[in-house]
């Protein structure tokens, strides 16, 4: 909203509250998001309107809804800080919930899905049953009431028709108090507000929030409040079929029973108090979460308060006419009333009306004066007679004129007046601020130091516990209201109480299994963080082979912690060496990170210092593995002997038994051969490879 032209945005308010925006104008204040200088914390203060700033109705109003909520503490209810007046108008200052409002989440989504709406309405519920465990009734339950904050949780706030259950009643007969559409019947015909009024108009709230459409409408509030009283409520499943809406989820026939259960237009028919419809929803949300929305009969059945023998919620009819105003302004008012009938005796006949004794017939109108007429005696005769049946007749009071019994009379009037006033003055001062003390500031210290401040303030302690990073362990972190909020004598507060830093142990994760280890630092409020491959010839794959936290460090929670884990042995190319060089291929393989078992042949293919032959020559193998190599030592070498003077057959048979091929040539011109060897090619002493060919010469 707007608040450039609002006069109150910039000031100070009772040099504390800066007013820095307009929120929000309603009925009788105006809603401003202000700064607590005091406390450097954002606050909304509600200021009354300049206008309603002389109505002594709406000022008592506006000081019964910093009352009312200042008994309550609870998560959904909107907290009362504090409450003041400042250039003649009152204010309060309340908790600042950044959000909006259940109507604007109701006019933006329509029906909201049936899980969320137990949600929301279990936290409603919750504030109400606070407020009825407290006394208080709050009368003006609707969605506008309703806050939403940020994380979606609901608050209850604007306790401005709020009244203690056993305050006098002020409103009267046929005064319209409250919002029309939330209107309990009970409140149209008798005025008479209770818990179960509060029951009623949140039903309402949750038919709304599972229909998207408020139960009854009208042209105005009038007719809307005859429908409160005259028709009963429907089942949320049955508006929406006539609407064509099908729910986002299942609307179970317990949740309408629930709804049924807090609308019964005879109070007697609904849930006794906020507490019992908390219990009633906390049963209805935990069967939804268990079945996902399917019929319960029995839950329907359980959830629908007993009924009562006889419904009696009055009837209301149309409304009457209005009275005009004297136009002359000369004569008294004039005030027509209806005729007051009393039912019939049933055996006894109406007396006859006797001309001395005074009527008791009702008239149909009554015509007052302000004339100072004198009463004449069937006056003195009419007044000194009951009025109705119900009117005692109290016999008449004998006072005394004596001057020593008036002066006496006096004195004690006067004492009366003092005692009376005396007693006005510590009543007012005790119901506002006699009854109030304020939690003392005590953070920093330990739980006796605490408790004793506690106790010097009239107010007990609870404690709770969680961990700080800058308090140390067994010292309050905080209170809970916070310090100088206002508290009833006797009632508590909570110490928050430091458990220290919060840390972990790093858990042992190596040699695990990268699963086991991920979970061990998940269970331990510990976090993983990159996780990376590598090649292990001694761990087998996915076994975790380090971290990078040591066992045992104590660590903040959600700490990441990087984890190596293994691939298993890494797989190598085995070359095909075969016909290379035997020594290079020996450096290869073992380069490669191969064991390598050598050893060496004779070959007549393939050439000495060659590889002969390779075990294996393809494929992977992993560092360690042996890889066989067999070396060629070239071709077996024999000595050509000494055959010069032996037979042709002697040599020959000599050197084909060193398995030479022989080649026998005739080397002489002698005419007649002698058979006898006269040498070899090649010569005799000469090494030559097995299977060579060599010539035998003979003459």
């Amino acid at each position: 909203m707007n608040s450039t032209f609002d006069p109150l945005v910039g000031q100070v308010l009772d040099d504390r509250y800066e007013i820095v925006a307009k929120v929000a104008r309603g009925g009788m204040a105006t809603v401003y998001r202000a700064r607590d200088l005091r406390l450097t914390r954002a606050v909304a203060v509600k200021v009354m309107r300049s206008d309603m700033g002389e109505d002594d109705e709406f000022a008592a109003k506006f000081d019964r809804e910093a009352r009312s909520a200042a008994v309550l503490s609870h998560p959904n209810v909107v907290s009362i800080f504090d409450q003041g007046s400042s250039q003649g108008l009152p204010y309060i200052v309340m908790e600042f919930i950044e959000g909006g409002t259940l109507r604007n989440k109701i006019s933006r989504s329509g029906a909201l899905p049936t899980s969320r709406a137990l949600e929301l309405f279990e936290q409603i519920a919750a504030a109400v049953a606070a407020a009825h465990e407290a006394g208080v009734v709050h009368r003006d339950i609707k969605p506008e009431n309703v806050m939403l904050t940020p994380r979606g949780h609901a608050k209850v706030a604007d306790f401005g028709l709020a009244r203690k259950v056993d305050s006098p009643q002020v409103t009267a007969t046929g005064v319209l108090l409250g919002t029309a559409s939330y209107l309990p019947p009970e409140l149209v015909t008798h005025s008479r507000p209770d818990e179960r009024s509060d029951v009623y108009s949140a039903g309402v709230v949750l038919f709304e929030m599972l229909t998207g459409q408020k139960p009854h409408t009208g042209e105005n509030n009038y007719q809307i409040a005859y429908r409160h009283v005259n028709v009963d409520i429907e089942r949320p499943s049955e508006r929406l079929a006539e609407s064509g809406h099908t729910p986002v989820e299942p609307l179970p026939d317990y949740v309408d029973c629930l709804v049924l259960g807090a609308t019964g237009r005879d109070p007697r028919s609904r849930y006794a108090d906020g507490r019992e419809l908390l219990q009633a929803v906390r049963r209805a949300r935990t069967e939804f979460a268990a079945t996902g929305g399917r019929d319960n009969p029995a839950l329907a059945a359980a959830l629908l308060p007993d009924a009562p023998p006889e419904a009696d919620t009055q009837r209301i009819g149309p409304p009457p006419a209005r009275p005009r105003p004297s136009t002359t302004g000369l004569t008294p008012p004039t005030v027509t009333a209806e005729p007051q009938w009393r039912p019939a005796a049933a055996t006894t006949p109406e007396p006859a009306v006797s001309p001395t004794a005074p009527s008791r017939t009702p008239t149909a109108a009554v015509t007052r004066t302000h004339s100072p007429v004198p009463p004449t005696p069937e006056d003195e005769d009419h007044w000194s007679s009951p009025r109705s049946h119900r009117t005692p007749v109290f016999p008449p009071l004998h006072i005394s004129h004596d001057p020593v019994h008036r002066r006496r009379r006096g004195l004690l009037a006067i004492l009366l007046v003092v005692l009376l006033t005396a007693g006005a003055g510590v009543g007012s001062w005790w119901w506002m601020s006699g009854r109030f003390t304020t939690v003392p500031t005590v953070a920093g210290l330990n739980e006796t130091k605490a408790t004793e401040a506690a106790d010097a303030n009239d107010l007990s302690v609870t404690t709770s516990t969680e961990y700080s990073e800058t308090v140390a362990k067994g010292l309050v972190i905080r209170t809970d209201p916070g310090p100088g909020e206002r508290l009833l004598r006797g009632g508590s507060f909570t110490l928050v109480m430091s458990l220290g830093p919060e840390r972990y142990p790093m858990p042992t994760v190596v040699g695990e299994q990268r699963t086991d280890a991920e979970r061990l630092l998940t269970s331990g409020r510990l976090a993983v963080g990159e996780v990376t491959e590598e090649w292990s010839e001694t761990v087998a794959s996915g076994v975790v082979l380090s971290a990078t936290q040591e066992p045992g460090t104590q660590l903040k929670p959600d700490t990441p912690v990087d984890l190596v884990v293994s691939k298993g042995p890494e797989p190598i190319q085995i070359p095909n060496l075969v016909n290379g060089d035997a020594t290079a291929a020996r450096e290869e393989l073992k380069k490669l990170g191969f064991e390598v078992k050598f050893s060496e042949e004779n070959s007549t293919a393939v050439e000495k210092g060659k590889v002969l032959r390779q075990d294996p020559t393809s494929g992977t193998g992993k560092r360690g593995d042996t890889v066989t190599l067999v070396g060629s030592l070239g071709p077996v070498l024999v000595t050509i002997p000494s055959v010069a003077g032996d037979s042709v057959d002697d040599a020959k048979k000599k050197l084909e038994d060193l398995d030479l091929v022989v080649d026998v040539v005739n080397a002489s011109s002698f005419p007649i051969a002698l058979n006898i060897a006269t040498g070899t090619d090649p010569g005799e002493g000469r090494s030559v490879p097995v299977g060579s060919k060599v010539t035998l010469y003979f003459a």
